[in-house]
């Protein structure tokens, strides 16, 4: 008998919850035990390993999630509304993680928490249309009308993210200039860095999964109140 889509689901994600546990933990260990101090910016350049991944992190959710949006304004599968709203939500945790870890490296670095720059300002653009859109998700009680209304606004917060990775090249930024791929990384802090977003990555797939879960569910719920108050009408 063929397996269903759940049974290898319900396989699947508790090995990609060990997996990520284990790589978040080598992550810790050569981030703080094994990678060298950075010559100029001392220890506080390992606040680095967390600041790019889980940049890097959020724009594959939020772009995953923007590709699910056009997606369901095509077909109207409801699917695609659970999986763009799993990774939307799961993507603005890792932004609002970008965030924060950039203010606590900017004090030290730059004297200040926080530079109104073109990517600084950008990234936290993305993290406020985000918000707005779990916002829409609570507001708007039509289901279709509500995956609509959020399709959309998951579509726009796309588009922010192509602006916040080019911010520090079309425009004069508080933020470097870009060493990755540059040649202006250690070649062991660059193993560190594509090591820690693999692991962040990793984490992103197993909660996006259980997230479509509980949107699933959620669904199937809504569905059946609106069945009950039907025949109770």
């Amino acid at each position: 008998m063929p397996k269903s889509t759940a049974q290898t689901s319900d396989k699947l994600t508790p090995v990609l919850g060990v997996t990520a546990a284990a790589m978040l933990v080598a992550a810790l260990y050569m981030i703080f035990l094994w990678v060298p101090n950075e010559s100029t910016m001392g220890v506080v350049q390992r606040i680095f390993y967390f600041h790019v991944p889980s940049a890097a992190t959020s724009w594959v959710a939020f772009f995953v999630g923007g590709v699910a949006a056009v997606r369901y304004l095509v077909s109207r599968d409801p699917r695609l509304d659970d999986l763009s709203v799993a990774c939307n939500e799961t993507g603005l945790v890792f932004c609002i993680v970008n965030l924060v870890t950039g203010a606590f490296w900017a004090k030290p670095i730059w004297g200040i928490w926080w530079a109104w720059d073109a990517r600084g300002t950008s990234a936290m653009l993305l993290a406020v249309i985000y918000i707005g859109y779990l916002i829409l998700r609570q507001s708007v009680d039509e289901p279709s009308q509500r995956a609509v209304v959020c399709a959309v606004v998951s579509i726009c917060g796309m588009v922010d993210i192509p602006i916040i990775y080019m911010a520090n090249r079309w425009w004069r930024t508080q933020h470097p200039a870009p060493v990755i791929g540059g040649g202006g990384l250690d070649a062991n802090m660059g193993m560190v860095l594509g090591f820690a977003t693999l692991a962040l990555l990793t984490l992103l797939w197993y909660i996006v999964r259980q997230r479509r879960k509980l949107a699933e569910m959620q669904r199937e719920t809504e569905g059946l109140r609106q069945m009950i108050h039907a025949l109770a009408g």
